[in-house]
């Protein structure tokens, strides 16, 4: 009797469960609690809304160790203006000449500027700092997250979630290594690539998160806000 009594206990308990579990869960259904939008759909209007971007404010996270990828963290502001290749300014914490060099960066009229703790600005060659890291890409239509949008493999929208307070659909899938080169410099093999992008308008992306297959498994997160807020970037004095 008392075994008869556990076990309706226990398919009681686990009946409980999961109830409660598909509560929880309930996010991974559209925003009307219905089924989700198909993923192609919703990279297709990302990456033309990307291509659209005309400047933004920018965070990037490196989370472990990425082989090749000399930055650990950046964040600021870019714009397509200010040289072919558009400009960038902010702060960046990265590996130099191989020492580790936390400071403030400007990239302006394909021209690269460097202001450490101390002292003032030094001008580098664009192209040695594009070789380590470009952050003036990610708005690049052709290189850029716009780019990366357009080429996911085999994409699924995976739940609907709020990110910092954004409604958004995470959507995952693969990117080819010559499609992911120039956002995550050093990736030598395809990667799992994730997305968030806004549920209204036109689905503006605003994170992206690549997994690089390394030791320890290392993520690179790139985040996009203040879309389209008016910025200038000039030469430091």
């Amino acid at each position: 009797m008392r075994g008869m009594v556990m076990r309706r206990f226990l398919v009681a308990l686990l009946a409980f469960l999961a109830t409660v579990l598909s509560a929880c869960t309930s996010d991974e259904g559209g925003a009307d609690g219905g089924s989700l939008p198909d993923a192609a759909g919703l990279l297709d209007d990302a990456a033309k809304s990307a291509a659209d971007i005309r400047s933004a404010h920018f965070t990037l996270a490196v989370n472990g160790t990425v082989p090749g990828l000399d930055v650990q963290s950046a964040e600021g502001d870019l714009t397509r203006e200010g040289g072919d290749a558009g400009a960038a300014q902010g702060s960046v914490k990265m590996m130099l000449f191989g020492s580790l060099f936390e400071g403030e960066f400007v990239i302006v009229d394909d021209k690269a500027y460097v202001k450490g703790p101390t002292g003032g600005y030094q001008e580098l060659p664009a192209a040695l700092i594009a070789n380590l890291y470009d952050p003036a890409a990610i708005l690049d239509p052709s290189r850029g997250i716009a780019n990366v949008l357009s080429n996911v493999q085999a994409p699924n929208t995976e739940a609907a979630e709020d990110l910092d307070g954004v409604p958004t659909y995470r959507v995952k899938g693969k990117a080819s290594r010559d499609v992911i080169a120039d956002l995550v410099p050093g990736v030598d093999s395809d990667v799992d690539i994730t997305f968030w992008l806004r549920q209204d308008g036109d689905h503006q992306p605003v994170k992206a998160s690549v997994a690089v297959p390394a030791e320890g498994s290392p993520t690179v997160d790139v985040t996009l806000s203040d879309v389209d807020k008016p910025v200038e970037i000039t030469a430091p004095q």
